[in-house]
């Protein structure tokens, strides 16, 4: 289960991939459980894409809702 800093991490990854200043704690568990990917720009640079898995929950607790 994701803690509510969890959930707002992955709600910001999807809405806001670019977003700075995420918590790096919280993103770390959202790769860990593959709720999001590291995606390399042409830059080099890193940036968070929610995955398949990372969608399906958002969805599901937005049915809850």
């Amino acid at each position: 289960m994701l803690s509510p800093h969890e959930f707002a991490t992955l709600m910001l990854v999807k809405d806001a991939p670019g977003q700075l200043g995420l918590d790096r704690a919280d993103l770390d568990m959202l790769l860990e459980h593959q709720l999001v990917a590291l995606e390399t720009l042409p830059s080099g640079q890193q940036r968070p894409q929610i995955t398949r898995d990372g969608v399906s929950v958002l969805n599901a607790v937005t049915r809850l809702g």
